[in-house]
């Protein structure tokens, strides 16, 4: 696992990361989170965790989140000690909740990675409903998550229709990267919005993570 080399946004977009088959605990992950979960498991040498990502993509179908992840809890139960489950709510409306419950495995608290990455508490105390965001993954694939999904590659007139109640972008910056903060203030510019960088790192992402891990 510590010497894995990432697959490419696309590969983590469409069909996400398979587990290496080591490790006592499965983090059952989002494609959007791989190089964050990587990240943290390298920097703790967290031996006890593998890693498997379902596609990023599903998150244009959150009704699809709650199925993708009970069948990949049924395919690696008996390969594993544990499965810790590493989505939120994720628009999934209590789906996914109901689905862990049943299933009796653990999922990440909040509603969506911009709330546990913020942290659920500072998060739900800004009450920022006029912004949008991005984090560091979405900032990489802005144009597969945002500009095409909804036509505006084609039609960028709807622009304003799809973003006339917001008036800012907030980037929640999980690493220190110029590139990306470039990236995400030029989307910022493309929906007409005020721009705003929030440092963030993997706030109650690695708090859950090193809290499974007992450390």
């Amino acid at each position: 696992m510590a010497d894995m080399e990432l697959p490419d946004d696309s590969a983590l977009t469409r069909t996400g990361l398979a587990a290496s088959g080591e490790g006592k605990v499965l983090l059952l992950a989002c494609g959007a989170l791989a190089r964050e979960v990587l990240a943290l498991i390298r920097l703790n040498d967290w031996q006890l965790y593998d890693l498997h990502c379902l596609p990023a993509i599903l998150h244009n179908h959150p009704e699809r989140i709650g199925p993708a992840v009970e069948q990949a809890v049924e395919r690696f139960r008996a390969d594993y000690d544990d499965i810790f489950v590493l989505y939120a709510d994720c628009g999934t409306g209590g789906q996914l909740e109901t689905t862990c419950d049943r299933l009796g495995i653990e999922m990440l608290a909040g509603p969506h990675c911009y709330s546990f990455f913020d942290g659920d508490a500072a998060f739900a105390a800004r009450d920022e409903v006029t912004a949008f965001y991005l984090t560091d993954f979405l900032a990489r694939q802005f144009e597969t998550f945002v500009i095409k999904p909804l036509g505006l590659d084609r039609h960028p007139e709807l622009r304003d229709m799809y973003f006339g109640n917001y008036d800012r972008l907030v980037y929640l910056a999980q690493t220190e990267d110029p590139a990306l903060t470039a990236q995400a203030e030029a989307a910022a510019h493309r929906l007409g919005l005020a721009f705003e960088r929030r440092f963030t790192g993997y706030g109650d992402l690695a708090t859950a993570m090193a809290a499974r891990a007992g450390a």
